[in-house]
């Protein structure tokens, strides 16, 4: 799933999970799977290894994801409580994770091919993605008609 990222050793895959947890655990669980008892608040015990699994576009693309992605879960408690419905709550988190992926995706991608001239599937997706998000930035906004409010005892100004 997390391939076409850039990111798809397992390691980084875990480590995103976990994110969901608390962001800050993505750290830690770096730290675990790369063999290190005991990791700092900086991290500098891992980055040589996690330098070595990854390309610096995976890691970037990693990051992108990981800010983008659903919050940790108390920020998740709290929109399922200020929404007051497990349907939008769902929707939420899932267009956040979505926008995430697609995004990351996009930043894998188009980063490959500018960096080793690599043109692939992903690429392609990547492309209509982008055409996408642009079409959405461009297109014109359209007033809807269908609301109506009528209210009782209102005056009729004409």
């Amino acid at each position: 799933v997390f391939t076409p990222l850039g990111w798809g050793d397992w390691r980084s895959a875990v480590a995103a999970i976990t994110g969901l947890v608390a962001k800050e655990n993505v750290v830690g669980t770096f730290g675990i799977l790369y063999g290190f008892a005991e990791v700092g608040e900086e991290g500098n015990e891992i980055w040589g290894s996690l330098a070595g699994s990854m390309t610096q576009i995976a890691a970037y693309s990693f990051l992108v994801f990981n800010l983008l992605c659903a919050p940790c879960f108390a920020a998740m408690g709290a929109i399922k409580r200020e929404m007051n419905s497990t349907k939008w709550f769902w929707t939420a988190v899932g267009y956040q994770t979505i926008l995430a992926y697609v995004v990351s995706l996009c930043v894998y991608q188009v980063g490959t091919f500018i960096t080793t001239g690599k043109f692939g599937v992903g690429m392609v997706a990547a492309i209509i993605l982008i055409i996408g998000f642009i079409y959405l930035l461009v297109r014109p906004y359209k007033e809807s008609t269908t609301f109506n409010v009528k209210l009782k005892g209102a005056s009729q100004s004409k």
